[in-house]
Order: structure tokens, then C-alpha cells, then sequence
């Protein structure tokens, strides 16, 4: 056999590796139930990937313990590109501070980072009757009634829940977390008066704002939100507490680079897209858009920022 002719059908064997990579259904795990800004992001990201990368993509939700279940389901699959994760900062960059030893995968060592997609703020609700019409007059309401500081958020142990701990820390009163399954249970809950008062991603709190149900008396970032430009940071009010989560893709350690650049390259395109720019704007996120190393990167800086505040702020997994 002629040198030639073994590259030939090097060539070929390559390619149709190639190809039959190509024709597997992409998995992207979501660590959540259908029915918040996550699922409807990861959704849109699905229907909008499928032509670019020429696969199947499918979501599939694997609820449970806060977005764990869907970290160790990923962390388990084959690195083969058949698989992926998208998950907010939470679950990367504070569980592995709050809950030590327990958790069963490593940001660092089980993941490769693929893309940053988008940004979000969180947000104190309080239900439309609590005669509260700001953050002072529902601390007064709390010192008084100790029962209205009670806050629902979507799950223990989420980004929202652990936010409400540091504002009971800033605001030096007793808040009692009321764990929900999933973000419709806690919504439904604060609206029908059930519970006062809850934490949540702004994007996931704007139907319940905008039916009159709620209202919205602080948000977490380092400035006001365009979709509540009234609204006031807790910064602003006083409370030394900031902080914006984020919603990223990562794929189970050492998933072959090409694969990665190429889901990269597809995902940043999909948010970077005007129409989409503008979707992922209306509910309330802040589109991104960053590759591999950006994503590194922010996963790093995070950690190290929430790590100590963790610690100091006496969190745990079962408060």
C-alpha cells in the first residue's frame, strides 16, 4: 500500500469519526425543573445550537439538592461531546465553600469550562399586602414580627437563599429560610400570601412584579437593573452585600478541546445574536457571551471572592 493511499483512508476514517461525533444528540443538563430563567435559557440555547452545530440538542432537567444532581450527573457522563451542563455560579463557585467535604465533584478537576452565557441580578420580594414599601420599613416590620422574616427561595443551598442569609447578617435581624422545590412552588407560595417575603433571581421574579403580586425593594448588583431602573441596590441602602450570578456551559473533564471550541463558538454566536441579545434582555439577564479561558477565569475569581465571605457569614447547607 502506497503512501498515498494511507492517507487516503486516514483521511476518510477521520472524517467519518468526525461525522459520526457530529450525528449524536447533544445532552445539555440543567440542574433545575422547568419553569425559571434557566430553563428558558437553556431551551432557547438548544433550539438556536442545532443548526450550527448539525446535532440533535436536547435539554434534559435533573433536578435536585440545588443544581447538585445535575453537576454529578454531568460530571459522570463520557467526555465524548455527547454531554454538557448549564449551571449558575452557585453550584461552581460557593457549594464547594459551604458544603466541603459532601460534595462529590470538583469545579476545577471534573468540568471544562466552555462559555459564559449571560449575567443576573437577584432580588428581595415581598408579597403586594406586607405593608412595606421599602427595605427599612420591612426590617422594621421583622423587629416587630419575627414570623415576617420568613423568605422563600427555590432551593437550600441556592445563590438567592445564601444572599438572604448575608442581608439578615447586614440588616442584624433573624430571617428564617423557607426552602421551596423548584422556583414555581416558591413564586406560587409568595403570591397566595403563604410566605412573606423570598430571595430570587430578578429574571425569575418579573411575571409575579409585573401581575401586581409582588414587589421589588432591592437588587443585588453593583448598580440598578434596566428592568427596575427604580429600584435601588442594596449597596445604595447601605448593606455592604453585592453580587451577580452568572449562567455558564461546561463539559465533563477532559472532553477533547476541538469539542469544546466548537460548542464554545456555537453557544457565543447563538448569545450574541441581536434577537437573542434583546430576549435573554427582557427577562431579565444580561447576555454575555465569553469562551473557555474568559469562563476560567471568572470561575477562579469568584471562588476566591465568595469563599471567605461564606466562611465569615457562618453558612450552612441545612440553614
Amino acid at each position: 500500500m502506497n503512501l498515498l493511499r494511507i492517507f487516503v483512508l486516514l483521511f476518510l476514517a477521520c472524517t467519518a469519526f468526525a461525522a459520526a461525533a457530529q450525528d449524536k444528540t447533544l445532552r445539555i443538563v440543567l440542574g433545575y425543573p422547568p419553569g425559571a430563567s434557566s430553563d428558558t435559557l437553556t431551551r432557547l440555547l438548544a433550539d438556536r445550537m442545532r443548526p450550527l452545530i448539525g446535532q440533535n440538542v436536547i435539554v434534559e432537567n435533573k433536578a435536585g439538592a440545588g443544581g447538585i444532581v445535575g453537576n454529578e450527573t454531568v460530571k459522570a457522563a463520557s467526555p465524548d461531546g455527547t454531554t454538557i451542563l448549564l449551571t449558575p455560579v452557585a453550584t461552581m463557585a460557593a457549594f464547594p465553600h459551604s458544603h466541603g467535604a459532601s460534595l462529590r465533584y470538583d469545579p476545577f478537576k471534573d468540568f471544562e469550562a466552555v462559555a459564559h452565557l449571560a449575567n443576573f441580578q437577584l432580588s428581595l420580594l415581598l408579597n403586594s399586602e406586607v405593608p412595606a414599601r421599602n427595605v427599612a420599613e420591612y426590617i422594621a416590620l421583622v423587629k416587630k414580627d419575627p414570623k415576617m422574616g420568613d423568605y422563600a427561595s427555590a432551593a437550600a443551598g441556592s445563590l438567592p437563599h445564601y444572599f438572604g442569609v448575608l442581608f439578615a447578617k447586614s440588616a442584624a435581624i433573624e430571617m428564617t429560610h423557607i426552602p421551596y422545590k423548584g422556583t414555581g412552588p416558591a413564586l406560587q407560595a409568595l403570591a397566595g400570601g403563604e410566605i412573606k417575603a423570598a430571595m430570587f433571581v430578578l429574571a425569575d421574579a418579573l411575571t409575579l412584579v409585573r401581575s401586581g403580586k409582588a414587589r421589588v425593594v432591592a437588587v443585588s448588583g453593583g448598580q440598578r437593573s434596566g428592568l427596575s431602573p427604580e429600584v435601588p441596590t442594596f449597596k445604595e441602602l447601605g448593606y455592604n452585600i453585592e453580587g451577580n450570578g452568572w449562567y455558564a456551559l461546561f463539559a465533563p473533564a477532559k472532553t477533547p478541546k476541538d469539542i469544546v471550541d466548537r460548542y464554545a463558538k456555537a453557544a457565543i454566536e447563538v448569545i450574541r445574536a441581536p434577537d437573542m441579545k434583546q430576549r435573554l434582555e427582557q427577562m431579565g439577564l444580561e447576555p454575555t457571551g465569553l469562551g473557555p479561558a474568559e469562563l476560567a477565569g471568572i470561575l477562579k475569581a469568584d471562588y476566591d471572592k465568595w469563599g471567605p465571605v461564606i466562611r465569615a457569614s457562618g453558612f450552612k447547607p441545612n440553614q
